[in-house]
């Protein structure tokens, strides 16, 4: 999608690199590649950020409260998210690394804002400096591994350890404990019909683990909600820190 560009005063640029993990990750040669480039957006949910087949041309580098969703689109309307993506990643150009289509869809669950910029400049970049190029390279295996779990989580594991997994990913990505998200849509990421759903939240609800108010889900009990999900939170995100948790260092 060719994302419209809004012009900003340079000092708005800081909560993106203080907010994002991966732009404050870099040194500030890194940061001096991109930032004359960069522009910040604001997304509401359901905002299309990469549809299936369209070339990339930016990369998204979502901070504030923005959480978006790779989702992959089957015949007869069905769908289901494969990978969610906040201030700790990026969206596009990441994994293939150009102007290759995108495969799937990308679509913006939870409003805030985002840094863009462009896929040549930042490809350039990366080209003129081997960390910045190592560091992107890394976060594309997380995010691989993000979707391999995935699809070992959505096989095998039962919907309420599969939404208190979601859950805890998404408050991780937000950074607060009020969710503005419907039981639709989060039936709709994981791809079991609303009734389901509504039962799951129900049940969390009973346990004290969360609070369901129209449009929004409150985490109460964080302990306890991490009781109930499958082993796949952790393993995703012991992944990440193990192949970018040093990347923090660097900056």
């Amino acid at each position: 999608m060719d994302l419209p560009m809004t012009v900003v005063e340079q000092e708005s640029l800081e909560p993106a690199f203080r907010g994002n993990r991966l732009l404050a990750a870099l040194s500030a040669g890194e940061r001096a590649l991109i930032e004359p480039h960069m522009t910040i957006r604001s997304y509401e949910p359901g905002s299309i950020l990469l549809g299936r087949n369209e070339a990339v041309r930016h990369s998204v580098f979502p901070f504030d409260m923005l959480m978006a969703s790779m989702i992959v689109e089957l015949d007869g309307g069905r769908s289901i998210e494969v990978a969610s993506i906040g201030k700790e990643g990026a969206i596009g150009g990441i994994i293939s690394c150009g102007h290759a289509p995108a495969f799937a869809q990308t679509v913006v669950q939870i409003a805030g804002s985002a840094a863009v910029v462009p896929l040549d400049v930042l490809q350039q970049a990366k080209e003129r400096s081997q960390d910045l190029h190592l560091l992107f390279c890394r976060y594309s295996d997380a995010l691989l591994s993000q979707v391999m779990q995935s699809v070992a989580c959505n096989s095998f594991h039962p919907i309420e350890a599969r939404a208190a997994r979601w859950l805890l990913h998404t408050q991780d990505r937000v950074g607060g404990d009020r969710l503005a998200l419907t039981q639709e849509s989060l039936a709709a990421l994981l791809g079991v019909q609303r009734t389901t759903v509504n039962a799951v939240a129900r049940m969390l609800q009973e346990q004290g683990l969360i609070a369901y108010r129209r449009g929004a889900i409150q985490v109460v009990d964080r302990a306890g909600l991490t009781a109930v999900a499958c082993e796949c939170y952790a393993a995703v995100e012991a992944h990440y820190e193990s192949v970018l948790g040093q990347a923090d260092a660097r900056s």
